[in-house]
């Protein structure tokens, strides 16, 4: 394993598992994400658990494909979410410029949870 891949390891370990526990302290931040015909509190959640899992699981030499495979699929779900968002008159993010630069940011996570799994 390269120096490389143990600093993208801890980064996104820290990212992860800091973003699935604001799901829980900070719920309603993500209500704007989440279709309004699925049970907003359940789906928010839900996912906050599974990114707050997957970053933990990056710290630790036996889930770290596991957990680097699940970050790469997380992040191909949220992809139409972000698309959606940058398409609606007020995007959650706050603009349309942030709302659209969080799209490119889906696929460089995708790509370096990628090079995570193949380098472990």
């Amino acid at each position: 394993m390269s120096i490389l891949t143990l600093i993208l390891r801890i980064i996104f370990g820290v990212f992860f598992a800091y973003a699935g526990f604001m799901h829980f302290k900070k719920p309603n931040f993500f209500n704007g994400f989440i279709p309004n015909f699925l049970p907003k509190l359940a789906v928010n959640y839900v996912f906050g658990f599974i990114e707050f899992i997957l970053g933990i699981g990056l710290f630790f030499n036996q889930t770290v494909k596991n957990s680097a495979l699940g970050i790469f699929i997380l992040m191909m779900l949220f992809l139409p979410i972000h698309i959606w968002d940058f398409t609606k008159k007020q995007p959650v993010i706050g603009s349309k410029k942030l709302a659209f630069i969080r799209i490119p940011i889906q696929f460089l996570l995708m790509y370096l949870s990628y090079l995570i799994y193949i380098q472990t």
